[in-house]
């Protein structure tokens, strides 16, 4: 397998970890915030597509953690940085037991519970996340922009998960958080994804060779 096509699969598997956490965050996760009985009673189906969608985004995390780190295996930080991924993925894996327990809940506080739960311990993986997303801004080095977007954003992760633990007022910034969070992150990963697609990993033209004068 070639350098091209590692960056290929890295590229889609961030499209397909992009689109099933839309799904899966922002229609599912937010309707169990809104209307946590009634989702779970009307929408069986949608949260267990939820559930599966959020799945799916951790194989893909790990495709796409094997995919770069063979990509940038020259790179000394490069398996410092696969770790942090895995360490987000299997943290990740272990958030989601909380939804299927949410689906046998007979009460609203009950199922909200379960949603506070996996965001809890999910918020823990973005942390381990935020790390390597930093790494992986100094490894991938260019494009400067996207590197320098991925730097923040990691940055960006790791403060928002040690302000929900060191703020007790934290809900009174949490839309500046939010935002702190979401644009550097979702600017800088999708453009990271459809470099990956259109350029990564392939060679450099090879420069004429000098000729050395004689003497």
């Amino acid at each position: 397998m070639t350098p091209r096509t590692f960056s290929i699969i890295a590229g889609s598997s961030y499209l397909v970890i992009f689109f099933a956490a839309v799904f899966a965050n922002f229609l599912v996760v937010e309707s169990l915030l809104q209307d946590p009985l009634g989702t779970i009673s009307e929408q069986d189906m949608m949260v267990r597509a939820g559930i599966l969608a959020f799945l799916v985004t951790v194989v893909f995390d790990v495709v796409v953690a094997w995919a770069l780190r063979e990509l940038y295996k020259s790179h000394a930080l490069s398996n410092l940085s696969t770790y942090f991924r895995m360490m987000h993925a299997a943290i990740m894996g272990v958030a989601i037991f909380a939804l299927p327990v949410a689906l046998t809940a007979t009460t609203a506080e009950e199922v909200l519970g379960q949603v506070d739960l996996f965001n809890t311990i999910w918020l823990i993986a973005l942390f381990f996340f935020g790390i390597h997303l930093v790494l992986l801004a100094r490894i991938i080095g260019k494009p400067r922009i996207i590197s320098i977007i991925l730097a923040i954003a990691g940055v960006m992760y790791a403060v928002d998960t040690g302000a929900h633990f060191l703020l007790e007022d934290y809900a009174t910034y949490s839309n500046v958080f939010l935002a702190l969070v979401a644009i550097p992150s979702i600017i800088g990963e999708l453009s990271f994804a459809i470099w990956l697609l259109a350029a990564g990993g392939k060679k450099e033209p090879h420069k004429n060779p000098t000729h050395t004068k004689l003497k």
